[in-house]
């Protein structure tokens, strides 16, 4: 994640679809199903795009950079990469 802008995390992905900032959300395998299904019904409303990552947690959070555990990534811009034109 070298450019753009993302947010970690569940309750501030679950913000980010409140207010309309989200453009695109990923979840990660092992994310509760309880959480899974608030966050998709809350994309859904909002019409934003939810890509299930393959991985777990701990890579989601690896794959963005960070040395944590993360289940819920919310992007609100893109920067420089392909990521919200790839899943239209």
């Amino acid at each position: 994640m070298k450019s753009g802008k993302a947010i970690l995390g569940y309750k501030s992905g679950l913000k980010g679809l409140r207010t309309g900032k989200s453009k695109m959300v990923l979840i990660a395998s092992n994310c509760p199903p309880l959480r899974k299904s608030e966050v998709e019904y809350l994309a859904m409303l909002a019409k934003v795009q939810v890509h299930h990552y393959s991985g777990d947690n701990t890579e989601l959070g690896t794959a963005c950079g960070k040395m944590f555990n993360c289940s819920v990534v919310s992007i609100f811009d893109g920067g420089d990469s392909d990521i919200l034109s790839s899943k239209e």
